[in-house]
């Protein structure tokens, strides 16, 4: 027969028994995240790992960048302290020249246009006395011929013109004498004159 004291003992067992499912399941959730946790805290202590060392290569970086701005600033001053000045008198001397130079240029260059001319001038005669040598050294005949029939002899006009008049009255009088000597030739041999052995009389 059913006793109350049956049904508290079943109560107690059942509510046992569920108070231990129930911590069971509290137990296993805990355990996965407690899992998770633990891969999510070695992923983060390899991404630390990671981010430490690309901090310490970048600090390497940044510390020899700065170590080699120093260097070129302490370069930058010294060159300012000392090479500056070297470089901005030099521009003064150099200035102080091209003044000097401006000043004596006209002159130079006055010098240099009378330079110029001597030598054109120098050249010409030079080319004179070549063209004049070389007409002195052809012989008397080609001369002759170049003063009569051309135009680049270097005489005079008045010389050209004397030995063309001469030229003109020798041929004159040589056709003038070629002519009689045809034309007795010609009478004679119409009068028919004996020639070789017997003369004429």
């Amino acid at each position: 027969m059913y006793q109350p004291s049956d049904y508290l003992l079943f109560r107690e067992t059942n509510e046992r028994t569920c108070s231990c499912s129930r911590l069971e399941t509290a137990l296993k959730r805990a355990s996965k995240q407690a899992v998770q946790y633990e891969i999510r805290m070695k992923d983060l202590e390899a991404r630390l790992s990671e981010s430490l060392s690309n901090f310490r290569a970048i600090d390497g970086l940044l510390q020899e960048s700065y170590s080699g701005i120093q260097l070129n600033t302490r370069r930058a001053e010294r060159a300012l302290q000392t090479q500056v000045p070297h470089i901005n008198s030099e521009l003064d001397e150099s200035m102080d020249v091209l003044s000097g130079l401006a000043e004596t240029l006209p002159t130079i260059q006055a010098q240099v246009d009378e330079i110029r001319v001597v030598y054109d001038s120098g050249r010409e005669k030079a080319q004179s006395l070549m063209a004049d040598l070389a007409w002195l050294n052809t012989e008397f005949y080609e001369r002759w011929r170049c003063i009569i029939f051309t135009s680049t002899s270097p005489v005079s006009w008045r010389w050209k013109a004397s030995m063309r008049f001469l030229f003109a009255l020798s041929f004159m009088i040589g056709s003038y004498l070629f002519w009689l000597l045809l034309s007795g030739a010609y009478r004679a041999h119409r009068h028919r004159l004996v020639w070789g052995e017997r003369l004429m009389s």
